[in-house]
């Protein structure tokens, strides 16, 4: 792994790290503070800004498009869209504790999936690592778990489509050999399409209310071009730490953003804090830590020519929507209200 990659990931992790947090304290703003909780519809937005951001980068030849194989770019982009819907209907239909823990899930349901589609084997070392993270983030996340029909039905096809999603992020970047630009470019619109489409209506079901009635006065309207704006970040640092790394780092690194949110809210925001929430946050850094060791170690190990386990780092082989979901939720966790944005 040369020097160049290396600095390349870290950017690329530090981007998604910073701007996720950014969206996040943008969004708390515009749902607790200028109450508009029309989350899905505004992922739309997020993701045609992205994709007119990125048209005009393309035509000053910032990035050279590529063509793809127009079906699997419009089933990717609509499954990806549709795995949003997913997780928002899932938070709108379930407690923030269990929608918490339907986002915990998607870790060890994409270790899974890689194992058994992909041939990827994980070290003994990495599943403990992670299984330190999720137990480190359940506690310093998950409170009540109150469970209903309809709501476990939707993190479940949440955490499929989601998982399936990001793992074809990465696959379709390292198989067509397309860059992170290249893939988000291609689909964006189609994400962006079926939320759209649907957001209004998944929002009324979940607010009770109309986004076309909302009173849109300048501090919303601004507030909702800085979210959009932001969310070109998030959005391309997604599919370039997806690319770079993998599923599961991507996932961890989500991990990471929930416990920054959380101390973001105690320091600058005064949201409440529990010793609960200070051991849940500190097991999660070192889970995380375990977890940047292993996989350095194993990356480094397997360059050298050791067949040892594949690691979580970059490789050779192939190996997953937008960002915009995690934050949402991190938001609504923040916040403790029942809608995404």
């Amino acid at each position: 792994m040369t020097a160049g990659f290396q600095l390349g990931v870290i950017g690329s992790l530090t981007l998604s790290v910073a701007s996720s947090v950014a969206i996040v304290i943008c969004n708390k703003a515009l749902i607790s503070t200028l109450g508009f909780p029309f989350a899905t519809t505004l992922t739309s937005w997020h993701l045609m800004v992205t994709f007119c951001t990125l048209h005009v980068a393309q035509r000053m030849r910032f990035f050279e498009p590529k063509v793809i194989d127009g079906q699997t770019v419009i089933l990717f982009g609509l499954l990806n869209g549709t795995s949003i819907g997913l997780l928002n209907l899932s938070l709108g239909f379930n407690s923030i504790g269990f929608y918490q823990m339907t986002k915990l899930a998607i870790i060890p349901f994409t270790v899974m999936l890689e194992t058994i589609f992909l041939k990827k084997r994980f070290s003994e070392s990495i599943k403990f690592s992670l299984l330190i993270l999720l137990l480190g983030v359940g506690i310093a996340s998950v409170t009540d778990l109150k469970l209903n029909l309809l709501g476990s039905v939707l993190s479940g096809l949440a955490i499929a489509t989601t998982c399936v999603g990001q793992i074809l992020t990465n696959t379709i970047q390292k198989r067509l050999k397309v860059s992170s630009t290249q893939l988000l470019y291609q689909s964006a619109p189609y994400q962006a399409a079926i939320l759209f489409a649907t957001g209004p209506f998944v929002d009324h079901l979940l607010t009770n209310r109309s986004v076309f009635a909302h009173n849109y006065s300048a501090p919303v309207v601004g507030f909702i071009v800085l979210s959009c704006l932001i969310a070109v970040s998030v959005n391309f640092s997604t599919f370039l730490v997806i690319g770079t790394t993998s599923p599961v780092t991507y996932q961890v690194l989500g991990h990471l953003k929930t416990c920054l949110v959380l101390s973001f809210g105690y320091t600058l925001l005064h949201d409440p804090f529990t010793m609960r929430n200070i051991l849940g946050i500190l097991v999660a850094i070192f889970g995380m830590a375990l977890y940047s060791y292993f996989s350095v170690r194993e990356s480094k190990k397997k360059s050298a020519g050791d067949p040892l386990p594949v690691s979580q780092m970059p490789e050779k082989e192939v190996e997953p929507l937008m960002a915009t979901n995690d934050v949402n939720g991190d938001t609504k966790k923040a916040n403790g209200v029942t809608h995404d944005c």
